[in-house]
């Protein structure tokens, strides 16, 4: 099995993209990017745009001999989306897609944007999305749907992604944010060797006070019993996270890491650091303007 992260907050952009390469098959799971459009009351910096750009190009470049697309769930950090906005992958940039295996998250309890997404998708796409929560195809099995971030808190519901090889199990955790403990007790009822997941949103919890305390619990089972854990995504837009992150790993003996440093780099994590990126590089009074209507572009800026 090969696992190969191609976004997320510790590449500078939201994302949770990622590909699973077992057997035949080459799974693409949430191809989709974006950036918070406000930020400490700032929009993106172009040095995100550009992480955001990058993230897109190797979505689109890895699409070439995918057998299989995930989508966890209707958010534009996870899906190509309709041309909502300039800073994600839109679905026109996508080739034809013919022959490629779809498992999408049902649109039972999704918001209606979340369902105005989906049926955009499959119109896009000329035939309907199945509902795959809770079925399995030849080692790749799917959730059934779980809580994103906190029960009952109106936040809808995601799927979860389980592929496995020989003795070894990826599960791709989406945004559970680890404030469900029934959903991390799925992700260890299907024995992982390596988990990758959003961590909680600390940088809102004066909305989500739980975020910390609830979270350290369910992380600490997980990591105690996947080989690696791999968290990042929420949990990873404020400099807080990352040394959440790191306490944790501390705390046991198994590889727990962001997605970056999986993949051997050294993490970026431009959204949290939104505001000293307009301090050390200001960005020109009607760039953004420019940038969205074509006229500007992240390379003129960045020289």
């Amino acid at each position: 099995m090969q696992i190969k992260i191609l976004g997320c907050e510790s590449f500078g952009a939201r994302s949770l993209a990622c590909i699973v390469k077992s057997g035949e098959r080459k799974i693409l799971i949430d191809p989709g990017v974006a950036l918070a459009r406000l930020r400490y009351g700032l929009l993106p910096h172009p040095v995100e745009v550009a992480a955001a750009l990058r993230v897109r190009e190797k979505i689109l470049a890895e699409l070439e001999g995918t057998t299989d697309i995930v989508i966890s769930h209707y958010h534009g950090d996870h899906m190509p989306m309709k041309a909502e906005d300039p800073y994600q992958l839109p679905v026109e940039a996508l080739p034809d897609l013919k022959g490629v295996r779809f498992w999408c998250k049902g649109p039972g309890n999704i918001s209606v944007l979340s369902l105005r997404r989906r049926k955009e998708f499959f119109r896009y796409l000329g035939h309907s999305l199945p509902a795959s929560e809770g079925i399995s195809s030849e080692g790749v099995s799917f959730s059934p749907a779980v809580p994103h971030g906190t029960r009952d808190k109106g936040f809808g519901t995601v799927m979860m992604t389980r592929v496995s090889e020989g003795d070894q199990v990826f599960v791709h955790g989406s945004d559970i944010q680890l404030l469900d403990r029934e959903a991390v007790m799925q992700i260890l009822a299907w024995k992982p060797s390596v988990v990758f997941v959003s961590g909680p949103p600390l940088y809102l919890s004066h909305h989500v006070p739980e975020a910390s305390k609830e979270a350290l619990e369910n992380a600490l089972l997980l990591a105690e019993n996947a080989g690696t854990l791999i968290l990042d995504h929420h949990l990873l837009r404020s400099l807080e996270g990352y040394r959440w992150l790191k306490d944790l790993a501390g705390m046991v003996k198994n590889t727990v890491v962001c997605a970056a440093e999986f993949m051997g780099k050294k993490p970026e994590l431009l959204e949290a650091q939104r505001k000293s990126l307009y301090e050390e590089m200001p960005v020109p009074r009607g760039w953004h303007e420019a940038y969205e209507k074509g006229e500007a572009g992240v390379e003129d800026y960045l020289l």
